[in-house]
């Protein structure tokens, strides 16, 4: 019997996502562990392997197709024997939870059950028994929470009519398209899906979802943390003078290494973190959860967006190798290469602009973490060192911090021992793991 090839959860918070691309050809042979198919997440591309080994009968789900349920049916697999009319008449068969779970490759799963769905298919979506009996993803419940949504009034397009969070999207979408007229004026929003008025020609480009996803966590974070800010200007000098130093003294080849500004920054924020480790903490309502491993968040833009890998024990790593670290990490982000569980967690986020010429700015906390550490660019200043006046190298830092975890005088601490670390940065590497 030929074999159904589904699109699993590759993330915890996954119910749907856009196929990239397929890696195998109809009628290739197909190894078990072999990658099979490319899936887009909200945060990057992952590779899905193949669970059984057979022949790639036919692709259901083609190259580029968006909103895709978890667990649908994307492509039949042909065991030893097996041809084309083995497929139809296994899709054809008496089994149509396969067709139910499959999506055309021509247009988006249904919104709407069709013909030839059973009523047990569309039921638990709308079952006016209680929210209990509405099948939703997390992700989907957490957004429909968020924006006042009621489950119960919308239909799912995913297996068994479970909600997705692209449900949700739609719904928020045409409900902002076309407000309510008892909404008061002053919180009505412009129209999601329309140019503003007066406005000329224009061009349209559609939201991604790494795009809608940063929307939504920003929006989040600025509508939910009571974010303050605390300023910090640190010398570099020093920093810049050992930096050529162990530059010049890097091996060729294997071992090789060429530290930047930001790699101090990374490492000098982790030695912080572990000596005011309030700072490296979440808020939740019946606790503050206080992390006991230093993994730091590096923002890193891409064509897609804004994404942060993670550098776990950042503490524990010396500067070759943290450096090497996010250069690596950093290059799989901007190709969408990235695993989830080098992009999922951390505990505390580093933005640097300053590569750009920005002197300072105010980074937006990327929750559930607390604070996130803005940094500018390294610019030449006049100084007072006692009576007199010299130049010094700066760099502008800004603290962004959630002050129900954090309050002022800790964040003041943290900025203090960064501060330290990154004008005496022998000490860093005095700094054990």
């Amino acid at each position: 019997m030929p074999i159904e090839i589904r699109l699993p959860p590759v993330t915890p918070d996954f119910d749907a996502g856009t196929i990239g691309a397929w890696a195998k050809h109809v009628g290739e042979p197909v190894e078990k562990g072999d990658v099979i198919v490319e899936v887009e997440t909200d945060k990057a591309m992952i590779e899905v392997e193949a669970e059984e080994s057979g022949v790639l009968g036919r692709i259901l789900v083609g190259d580029g197709q968006c909103d895709v349920p978890v667990h649908s049916t994307i492509g039949i697999l042909l065991q030893d024997g097996e041809t084309d009319a083995d497929i139809d008449t296994f899709l054809n068969g008496a089994d149509s939870t396969v067709l139910d779970r499959a999506v055309p490759t021509s247009s988006p799963a249904p919104s709407e059950p069709t013909a030839g769905t059973t009523e047990t298919v569309s039921a638990p979506a709308t079952a006016p028994a209680g929210e209990s009996r509405i099948f939703a993803s997390p992700l989907a419940r957490r957004i429909a929470s968020q924006n006042g949504v009621d489950l119960s009034a919308l239909t799912g397009r995913g297996p068994n009519g479970r909600i997705l969070k692209a449900d949700i999207n739609d719904f928020l979408g045409a409900r902002t398209t076309e407000p309510e007229p008892t909404a008061p004026a002053e919180v009505v929003p412009l129209p999601a899906r329309q140019a503003p008025q007066g406005h000329g020609a224009h061009e349209a480009i559609s939201h991604s979802s790494m795009r809608k996803v940063i929307a939504s966590r920003l929006v989040e974070s600025k509508q939910t943390i009571p974010h303050f800010y605390l300023d910090v200007a640190c010398e570099i000098d020093v920093l810049q003078a050992l930096r050529a130093s162990l530059n010049a003294e890097s091996p060729q080849g294997e071992g090789h290494f060429k530290l930047t500004v930001n790699d101090f920054v990374i490492k000098a924020a982790a030695l912080a973190l572990r000596d005011v480790p309030e700072v490296n903490a979440s808020w939740t309502d019946a606790a503050v959860l206080r992390y006991q491993e230093v993994d730091i968040s590096v923002a890193v833009s891409t064509e897609q967006g804004l994404i942060t890998p993670i550098v776990r024990k950042a503490d524990t790593k010396g500067l070759a190798t943290l450096s090497n670290e996010v250069k690596a990490l950093a290059g799989r982000a901007r190709e969408g290469r990235l695993k989830p569980e080098e992009y999922q967690g951390g505990g505390f986020s580093i933005s640097n602009l300053g590569m750009y010429g920005i002197e300072s700015f105010s980074a937006i906390i990327n929750p559930p973490q607390s604070c996130i550490l803005a940094v500018g660019a390294a610019e030449k200043k006049p100084v007072v060192r006692g009576d007199e006046l010299a130049i010094a190298t700066l760099v502008n830092c800004t603290l962004s911090v959630d002050h129900r975890v954090v309050d002022g005088a800790v964040g003041a601490r943290f900025l203090q021992a960064f501060k330290h670390y990154l004008e005496h940065p022998t000490h860093m590497m005095l700094r054990g793991g």
